[in-house]
């Protein structure tokens, strides 16, 4: 063979072998190596330890740098589409501020209800002071109600020194015009004389029974009335039990002490619970209500 065609053979033979697929021996060496390379680096920390060429690593700077140099409406594009991404969100647990009421109390209800909600309303009372001046303010239902009436309660309770039934009982002319012209009370005259009048009949309740909360409580054998209503529509505004105590005490020569009056004065007064049944102060105030009466 001539060397012309010697060198023309050998050319053939080259490109033969480059179009060829990969040999299967450079196959099982790329095998043997990547299995040797999983030993020293195993698969789950490989991605982390890669890093990217410098050249790549410049094209995302760049485009980074391009993104923020982006024009106005493209901006507002991206905020839009950011805006119409869904988020989930897990809504957290009911804090003690969400706690069940009567609903009777919204989220409009004044702050001073809502504490005489949560504190006061539905404890049973023994204090001859504190049953006196409960019937005082609900005796006041008749020209207010009991959001109005709380607002004032820290001044008409200093205006009866603190509602002790023997001094109020002492108070004359001078003292009741005093009370009636108090522009923070905002009492009328017949209100305060009526609150004088039933003072003086509680000192003499006091000398028949020992007390005026020994009277009170002896008409609920000693046991408050504990209801279970559901709805607020359920809850009465007078009770055989309200009527019957109503006409006592109008026999006794109380005043502004009707069933309706008393009936709101024993709710007040723990003598009947009424807290609706879902409501968070219904078994708080049924838990005091059977521990054994103790009077002071």
């Amino acid at each position: 063979m001539s060397k012309p065609n010697v060198r023309r053979y050998n050319e053939i033979e080259k490109h033969k072998r480059e179009k060829e697929p990969i040999s299967n021996n450079y196959k099982s060496n790329l095998f043997y190596l990547s299995k040797h390379l999983k030993k020293v680096y195993p698969i789950e920390l490989t991605h982390k330890t890669y890093s990217l060429p410098s050249s790549l690593s410049r094209l995302s700077s760049s485009l980074s740098h391009t993104l923020n140099d982006s024009s106005p409406l493209d901006q507002k594009k991206s905020e839009v589409s950011a805006s119409n991404m869904v988020v989930l969100q897990v809504n957290p647990s009911p804090s003690e501020k969400e706690l069940m009421r009567c609903s009777w109390l919204t989220s409009s209800s004044d702050k001073a209800y809502v504490k005489f909600h949560d504190e006061c309303w539905g404890v049973p009372v023994y204090d001859d002071h504190r049953l006196f001046e409960l019937l005082s303010l609900a005796g006041l239902l008749m020209d207010s109600n009991w959001t109005e009436i709380l607002k004032r309660r820290e001044q008409i309770r200093e205006g009866f020194v603190g509602f002790n039934a023997k001094q109020v009982a002492k108070m004359g002319e001078k003292e009741i015009n005093e009370l009636v012209s108090n522009v923070s009370l905002m009492l009328p005259e017949n209100r305060v004389r009526s609150i004088v009048d039933n003072a003086k009949c509680i000192i003499k309740i006091g000398k028949e029974f020992g007390s005026f909360s020994c009277y009170m409580w002896n008409h609920m054998n000693y046991k408050p009335i504990i209801n279970k209503f559901r709805n607020a529509r359920n809850v009465p505004l007078r009770s055989p039990k309200a009527e019957s105590i109503s006409k006592d005490l109008v026999k006794r020569g109380f005043r502004h002490v009707g069933p309706v009056i008393v009936n709101s004065f024993m709710q007040a007064a723990g003598m009947t619970i009424d807290h609706l049944i879902y409501c968070f102060r219904h078994k708080e105030c049924v838990d005091l209500a059977e521990t054994p009466w103790r009077h002071f």
